[in-house]
């Protein structure tokens, strides 16, 4: 019998609710994914929430990046799913990164930092090009702060070259994404199973 996984995709567009966002759109995809898998997910737009500057847990002073580092706590999978804004991921991605950088001096009573056994995958999305980037460099915050990456842990569109249009205009999804996302989901889940199983050795 395999533990049940929860997932959280924040997606990262700077549109607050309820304007459609691409960035939303493809992380439920991805949460589509990770269901067919028994995976519960859920989806947080971090600006609809007033999240402060910083890199301390709690920044204070109504600062709501609490709540959200409270449900990434809670998950086994985090989706960062952004846009790409001048070939770079969104200001609100690189918020979330700069927040995530406190848990490097949270630790188990075991001394492992607190997101060590959590699994993270990113979905990025444009009508410029940049994906490919935008994911080397989440991955390697991400990992920096103690998140495992899967094989095939990435997912992304681009509009064509010089043809601006946003993924949530699309009628049909592209074989190429349906596929790349079906393949982060199993990844992302047995990944996560294994360290459900067999958490990380201590910090000595």
């Amino acid at each position: 019998m395999t533990s049940s996984l929860t997932a959280l995709a924040l997606t990262c567009t700077l549109k607050p609710s309820p304007e459609p966002s691409s960035s939303d759109k493809i992380a439920r995809q991805v949460l589509d994914e990770l269901a067919s898998h028994g995976v519960e997910g859920d989806l947080v737009r971090v600006v609809d929430f007033d999240v402060r500057p910083g890199v301390q847990t709690d920044m204070g002073g109504g600062d709501q990046w609490p709540r959200i580092r409270e449900r990434i706590l809670a998950a086994d999978i985090l989706l960062l799913s952004t846009p790409t804004w001048v070939g770079h991921p969104s200001s609100v991605a690189q918020r979330v990164m700069e927040r995530l950088d406190a848990e490097l001096s949270e630790t188990d009573d075991q001394g492992r930092p607190s997101m060590y056994g959590k699994v993270a995958v990113v979905a990025v999305v444009g009508n410029e090009d940049g994906a490919h980037k935008i994911i080397a460099d989440c991955f390697q915050a991400l990992n920096d702060i103690g998140f495992t990456i899967p094989a095939s842990g990435g997912t992304y569109w681009n509009s064509e070259a010089m043809v601006p249009k946003d993924y949530v205009e699309l009628e049909q999804t592209p074989d190429a994404v349906a596929t790349t996302n079906k393949k982060l989901a199993s990844n992302a889940v047995h990944l996560a199973r294994l360290l459900k199983q067999a958490q990380y050795p201590p910090v000595e």
